[in-house]
């Protein structure tokens, strides 16, 4: 099941943002929970930030992010995670695919997102369900504490 965050899922989604082996993939540095805190609102108030439940468990958690005017057709999909323990198990498979049908029903055509060119996990699980590599960005992504930059690679999965 998806559903938008609420208030009361603060701790979920900031634990899950910066989890050590989730942090180094997604937006946002390691940082404590009150400066976390406007962000999390920021984004429950936009209603662009959702999580993903499996047997009654909050599992997962995406950004599904519109774009505007003439990309209205098109989300950008963001902030994609499993909690990692419940990886391995399919879920993300499973997350992704009602990402999908959720967008559709959204009326969307068009889903892009970005993934590190190092996390093949991920960009094989994409191109599993549909995704298509579009290009490469290159130094797209600062890690600041590493004082490193990522390559990631552009994906998109047409409706």
């Amino acid at each position: 099941m998806i559903r938008k965050i609420k208030k009361a899922d603060f701790d979920f989604i900031f634990n899950l943002y910066m989890h050590p082996l989730v942090n180094p993939f997604l937006l946002y540095e390691i940082m404590e929970a009150a400066d976390f805190k406007p962000i999390f609102d920021e984004l429950e108030q936009a209603g662009i930030i959702y999580i993903f439940e499996m047997e009654g468990k909050d599992t997962g958690m995406f950004k599904l992010i519109p774009q505007l005017h003439r990309n209205h057709h098109i989300a950008y999909l963001g902030g994609l995670a499993i909690d990692p323990n419940f990886s391995g198990k399919g879920y993300g498979e499973t997350m992704l695919q009602q990402i999908i049908i959720l967008a559709k029903q959204m009326g969307f055509l068009r889903i892009e997102l970005s993934a590190d060119v190092n996390n093949l996990r991920a960009i094989r699980l994409y191109e599993k369900l549909g995704f298509q590599k579009e290009g490469l960005l290159r130094k797209y992504t600062h890690l600041i504490k590493e004082n490193r930059y990522v390559d990631e690679v552009m994906m998109a999965y047409l409706c």
